[in-house]
């Protein structure tokens, strides 16, 4: 016999009420684990797997949280996550929604604070001209830290014992945890804007880096830079260096140290400080955690009404969807380029190029042998040249001018082969050798022995 139809669902009802079931019940947990199978589509959002060594789950950034990011995640970080535990229904996959990502260790520590450091170092946040004077007498100091920490405990103690009559004021904040660089921010504008005291103290104890980290954020260097009061960093031990060691007018190695470079005393105010200090947290606590109540439940309700689901939902499914798309485009241009590869060998097979480059060759080779023998007979062309030219000059007239010999000529022109042709006075044009001269009749002789002048 079945049961009721009221208990019967089907698959997609089934995962839906278990997602409600599991975000109201898990609506926002905090997990560690190593990333694996990290997927980047084109969407902007995020899908890995966190694992230990035991388990893993899958994940889910969304492109909005995951621009938030600080650092960018690769298979093999560790890291921590905020999420509330979720269901995707398609597949009936358990997964978790991922609200904040952040790197897990001392190391992912370590490595902000010299990126940081670096950063505001050469904006010259640090600069030593930007350092303010201490004050040698002050009037009024204040000391930011926690009332009930062993820092106020041996700041007090050295003021007491070197002067009892200068009165302090502590602002107190959280040092360590989530919200503490905030606290200590809004006390130091809070110290600017009651401008009550004349040099500041910053301290705590000691603790380990993450335990420190408060006192390594940007926004409290910045704070201290931009708070006009001189103010002394005093943080950790000796060998703890923070950002706000750097940012600060002046760093002591302890909290006691700087209670001795101020040399102030705040034992007439101790007692109320620390009163409403406690009022006041307790307050806060009262009111933060009414506060907190109501918020949850108000995000419960969102959540459950919230269109923010469905659209995850397709967007997930619309990633899968593109993936699909890119490994059908992939395969099919892959096709296709190994078709163009063997139309391409076909082709080349079957091109004149071969032919072309044989005749080039064969033209190339005739044009040599055309070139070597013209340049022979050009050379037999020139002996020949030679060869008439001399003969040429062994029966020119020049050469019987190279013997002594010259040639008289008219003023015309016309060659004279006899005396006779002249007179006394006639002037004549001698052609030599070398060079010719103008002369002039003196003498006729008829003969090379006759001296008879006309």
């Amino acid at each position: 016999m079945s049961e009721p139809e009221q208990n019967l669902y089907t698959p997609s009802q089934l995962n839906q009420e278990v997602r409600g079931m599991l975000e109201t019940v898990l609506p926002g947990i905090w997990v560690e684990g190593e990333i694996s199978n990290l997927a980047r589509p084109a969407s902007g959002h995020l899908y890995f797997s966190l694992k230990d060594s035991d388990a893993q789950v899958r994940c889910a950034l969304f492109r909005a949280r995951a621009s938030r990011a600080n650092f960018r995640p690769e298979n093999g970080d560790q890291v921590r996550v905020k999420a509330k535990a979720s269901l995707y229904p398609p597949r009936g996959d358990f997964q978790l929604i991922v609200e904040h990502l952040e790197e897990a260790g001392e190391g992912a520590l370590r490595r902000a604070f010299e990126q940081l450091k670096q950063r505001l170092e050469a904006e010259g946040l640090f600069a030593a001209d930007k350092k303010r004077q201490l004050p040698s007498f002050p009037r009024r100091i204040g000391v930011i830290t926690s009332p009930s920490g062993a820092a106020i405990r041996d700041v007090l103690s050295v003021l007491e014992r070197r002067f009892k009559a200068l009165p302090v004021i502590v602002y107190p904040v959280a040092v360590q945890g989530d919200g503490a660089a905030g606290q200590i921010v809004r006390m130091l504008e809070i110290a600017e804007q009651r401008n009550e005291v004349d040099a500041l103290i910053l301290t705590r104890g000691g603790g380990s880096l993450e335990d420190l980290w408060p006192f390594n954020e940007e926004a409290v260097a910045r704070a201290i830079r931009a708070c006009p009061i001189p103010l002394i960093s005093a943080v950790g031990h000796e060998t703890d260096v923070t950002i706000a060691d750097f940012a600060a007018d002046l760093r002591a190695p302890t909290p006691s140290a700087a209670a001795e470079t101020l040399s102030i005393d705040t034992a007439a105010y101790l007692e109320r400080i620390g009163t409403l200090h406690r009022r006041l947290t307790a307050a806060e606590h009262r009111l933060r955690n009414s506060r907190q109540e109501r918020l949850d439940q108000l995000e419960r309700r969102l959540a459950c009404q919230h269109p923010g689901r469905k659209l995850r939902d397709r967007a997930q499914r619309l990633d899968e969807l593109e993936s699909r798309l890119r490994r059908l485009v992939l395969a099919t241009i892959s096709n296709h380029r190994q078709k163009i590869n063997t139309a391409e060998q076909r082709l080349f097979s079957a091109s004149p190029k071969r032919r072309i480059d044989d005749s080039r060759r064969q033209i190339q080779q005739q044009l040599q042998l055309l070139q070597q023998g013209m340049r022979s007979r050009l050379n037999d062309s020139r002996q020949r040249l030679a060869a008439t030219t001399r003969a040429l000059q062994a029966v020119s007239p020049l050469a019987t001018l190279e013997r002594g010999y010259a040639v008289a000529q008219h003023p015309d022109g016309k060659v004279i082969r006899q005396a006779q042709e002249l007179k006394i006075g006639d002037t004549i044009y001698t052609r030599l050798a070398t060079g010719a001269l103008d002369c002039t009749v003196e003498r006729i002789y008829q003969q090379h022995t006759d001296t008879t002048s006309s």
